[in-house]
């Protein structure tokens, strides 16, 4: 598996992360999530991405893969209310107290990157949340801190130069991040974390027969937007695989590390596959894919 520098982190990391949210909702069996998390391990994936509010993630994460620590690259999020506090969410003891549960849940001392979870803007939140992330950073309970959200709060928040990595979206129908927050991050030298790469893989339903009309909210949109980024005919040269083209878009661009989640073994190891050998994608396609996205998605905001 390919290595990256997550920008001034010096992390090194690798390009195909594991993005835990479906663990820690689908699963309440530390067997089956032994397995699937020792296989990204065993597999040269590094760069676990969890967080407070991802149903019992944290906690299968600590009781499987604990011992393995030293492996790999740990980052969580913070922000929304998690656990038994009873407090208001983005606020200093709501921030103080998630990574503390966070701590203890995961079995470690200290976590790699904290990042502060779906806050919108204005930026910066409210009084004492960024010096209670910074106080984290400077007693070792995290080494970094970052950012996850998109748009202008992720313009707002890379702009503050406070925050060592982004996590935003980016993907065959969720481009906006080319135009200029790529860009803005790599002049900081802030680590970039890609989510969402294959879009609910929904370039494969666009070429499935799977019924499509019970869509509903981000993944009906994600759809509607494939079906119009097909509308200028097929994509020459592009592998029949539609995660093949969805995970080769993403890692395209600036982006250190694409999470991708999973609850199948057999689907990690695919895209693992997909990345070690059937990648980069011919650069005609992607070009083809900045063009078609210019022409229909100039309006289209990012999916959360």
């Amino acid at each position: 598996m390919k290595m990256n520098t997550l920008g001034r982190t010096n992390l090194k990391v690798s390009e195909l992360g594991i993005g835990l949210a479906e663990t820690g909702v689908a699963f309440d069996d530390t067997k089956t999530v032994s397995t699937l998390l020792n296989t990204v391990l065993d597999e040269g994936i590094n760069f676990l991405d969890t967080a407070e509010c991802y149903g019992n993630s944290e906690e299968m994460l600590g009781k499987t893969i604990s011992h393995r620590r030293h492996e790999f690259i740990l980052a969580t999020k913070t922000g929304h209310v998690a656990g038994d506090f009873k407090g208001i969410e983005w606020t200093a003891d709501a921030i103080n107290y998630s990574i503390d549960r966070s701590l203890s849940l995961l079995k470690t001392d200290y976590i790699d990157i904290i990042q502060l979870h779906s806050y919108g803007i204005p930026f910066p939140p409210p009084d004492g949340v960024m010096d209670s992330l910074l106080k984290a950073k400077e007693v070792g309970k995290t080494r970094f801190i970052g950012y996850s959200q998109e748009n202008e709060a992720a313009m707002q928040a890379v702009s503050s130069k406070i925050f060592d990595t982004l996590q935003t979206s980016f993907s065959l129908v969720d481009q906006k991040a080319r135009y200029e927050l790529f860009s803005l991050c790599k002049s900081l030298n802030i680590g970039i974390i890609g989510k969402r790469p294959i879009a609910n893989a929904i370039w494969e339903m666009t070429n499935s027969d799977e019924e499509t009309s019970s869509l509903s909210g981000n993944l009906k949109e994600r759809f509607d937007r494939a079906k119009q980024l097909l509308k200028s005919g097929p994509l020459q040269g592009a592998p029949d695989d539609p995660i093949a083209l969805s995970l080769g878009f993403t890692l395209a661009h600036p982006i250190d590390t694409a999470i991708v989640g999973t609850r199948n073994v057999q689907h990690l190891l695919k895209n693992i596959q997909i990345v070690n050998e059937q990648l980069p994608l011919p650069n005609t396609v992607i070009s083809d894919l900045h063009k078609r996205f210019d022409k229909y998605g100039l309006n289209w905001p990012s999916i959360d």
